[in-house]
Parts: structure tokens; C-alpha cells; sequence
């Protein structure tokens, strides 16, 4: 059984015979994507855990690509009446879409274990642990049996607009160079399966033979990691043209 954004008002702190509950199947799987307050914040769906996983993209709370401006988004690709009900209840209306991209997805999805949102962007929700993430959506039921927890929430990041899925991979780079500067460093991977966009992973002082971490959650599963493009640029006209290589970078896929 899978809950897409189940109702927060009226249900939420009720008693499982009310709302959704791990009890109503074998296994229930949970899509979180509007569970801000419902006041102040008009979140329609509820913020606890009440299923054998539940899953919070992007935190559960704000979805990306939902806070384009009112014309923008009713004068929307798919048209009026679709553009107009996105507006209305943009974040409380992804939990379908991801589970119809998640169909088309099989390997996409993957949501990391983690106590919180904020936590998932460090180091200790990642990668998945031995017995492998589940996937949100359609697939989730590849997990069933291997929850040991009596709630395992999970977190993950979506795209902005269709195709919603993203990889994570933990990129770590030493620079080389002279001396520290300013600006940013931007990696591009380039695998079997295929090639990212480029992703910003450092932004401020620079400074040769730090080590640098950062996550990239990539728009394409690149497979076997054959390349990686690095750029760097400051943000600053510079007339003495420092130079900045990478003495190393390292690549870690989330899912194995």
C-alpha cells in the first residue's frame, strides 16, 4: 500500500483506525512531499512516520521547481487547468508524480536512511548500508522484509521538473596549486551509462593541497565512472592568472 502525501489536516495525531497506518497491509511505503504546518504554511500533507518506510524527498516539506512564480507556473507546459492546480497545491501534487517517474525509473529514487534532513548532507547517511536504499515509488516493495527498524525514515533530492529522479555521489578532491584564491570549482562525471552537467563542489577560499568533500545528486546514473572534468574559475578579475589543478579526486556512487 503507498500513501502519496496522506492528509495532514484531520488525520494527523489521530488513531491508526483513522488514518494511514502501517497496519492496513503487509507493507505500507509513504511519499512525504507537503508536510509543512498547515499553519501558517497551507501543508496539506501529514509530517509522521506511520508507514513500514516513509520517505521525505527534498525534506518532505518544500519541493524544488514549486516556487516559480503564479504566471509562470499556471501558464505551465502541460497546460491552464494542470499549470493552475500546480499552483494551488504545487508540493502536495509531486508525491504522484514521482511515483509515475519512478515506474519509468527502476534504479532511480534511492532514499538514504538518515535522522533528519539536515543530517543527510553529511557524511554519516551515506552510502547506503550493505542491504542497499530503497527505492520511493513503485519499487519500494523491493524492500519488504528488510525493515528492521519500527519506523525508517529516508530522505533523498529530487529534480526540479520531469525526469524527477537524481544520483547521489560523494565527490572529494585535493587541490594543487601555489597559493590559495578565490572562486569556485565545478566537476562534471562522465561514466558507461553517461555524462553529468557541471556541479559546483567548492565555493570560497581555495587553498592547494585541502582536501575538499561535497555531494552531487547528478541528473543521470553515469554507471562505471570513466572521466572527470574539473573547472575552476574566481570570481574576481585577476591580472597575475593563478592557476589551481586537482592533485586528486575521488568519486563515491551512493548506491554502491
Amino acid at each position: 500500500l503507498s500513501g502519496l502525501d496522506p492528509a495532514q489536516p484531520y488525520f494527523q495525531g489521530t488513531p491508526p483506525e483513522v488514518r494511514l497506518d502501517k497496519t492496513d497491509a503487509e507493507f505500507v511505503d509513504v511519499i512525504h512531499t507537503d508536510s509543512a504546518p498547515t499553519i501558517p504554511y497551507l501543508g496539506f500533507g501529514m509530517s509522521t512516520a506511520v508507514g513500514h518506510i516513509d520517505f521525505y524527498p527534498n525534506g518532505g516539506k518544500e519541493m524544488p521547481g514549486c516556487g516559480k512564480n503564479p504566471v509562470s507556473q499556471i501558464v505551465d507546459l502541460d497546460g491552464i487547468w494542470e499549470g493552475t492546480r500546480d499552483f494551488v497545491a504545487c508540493n502536495h501534487l509531486r508525491s504522484y508524480k514521482y511515483y509515475s517517474d519512478s515506474i519509468i525509473y527502476p534504479d532511480g529514487f534511492l532514499g538514504y536512511s538518515c535522522p533528519s534532513y539536515d543530517a543527510f548532507d553529511t557524511e554519516s547517511c551515506f552510502p547506503c548500508p550493505r542491504g542497499g536504499c530503497p527505492n520511493m515509488g513503485h519499487f519500494a516493495d523491493k524492500f519488504k522484509g528488510k525493515i528492521k527498524n519500527n519506523f525508517l525514515k529516508l530522505y533523498l533530492n529530487t529534480g526540479e521538473a520531469k525526469d524527477f529522479p537524481l544520483w547521489r555521489y560523494k565527490v572529494t578532491v585535493t587541490l594543487s596549486g601555489n597559493r590559495k584564491v578565490k572562486g569556485h570549482v565545478n566537476i562534471a562525471l562522465y561514466g558507461s551509462d553517461g555524462n553529468t552537467r557541471q556541479h559546483q563542489v567548492i565555493e570560497g577560499t581555495l587553498k592547494p593541497v585541502n582536501t575538499y568533500t561535497s555531494f552531487i545528486d547528478a541528473e543521470v546514473n553515469v554507471g562505471t565512472v570513466t572521466k572527470v572534468k574539473f573547472l575552476w574559475n574566481n570570481n574576481q578579475l585577476n591580472p597575475t592568472f593563478p592557476k589551481l589543478g586537482a592533485a586528486t579526486i575521488t568519486v563515491q556512487s551512493g548506491e554502491n
